[in-house]
């Protein structure tokens, strides 16, 4: 089960933050605005996740494992935006 809901939040990761954002507490230790919260969810969901993570489990220090996540989340939300742009021509 665990596995089918980690793959779950792969291709729906807006639904998840729906989700933390409604039933939970998450984004309170993150310390995030409304409008952060927003622009964090149509533009860059992984990273919104991620950056709420560090903050909720450790404590928000940014050591290098944290840096090189972060990296590839961002990687991951430009990746999304750039291939639909590339379908579209």
């Amino acid at each position: 089960m665990p596995i089918i809901l980690a793959l779950l939040v792969l291709y729906f990761p807006r639904l998840l933050l729906a989700y933390l954002a409604i039933f939970t507490h998450w984004f309170d230790a993150a310390r995030l605005s409304l409008l952060w919260l927003l622009l964090g969810f149509f533009f860059a969901p992984f990273s919104l996740l991620w950056y709420s993570a560090v903050h909720g489990w450790f404590g928000g220090s940014w050591g290098l494992v944290e840096k090189v996540v972060m990296a590839i989340a961002v990687v991951v939300d430009l990746s999304g935006g750039f291939g639909a742009m590339r379908k579209r021509k």
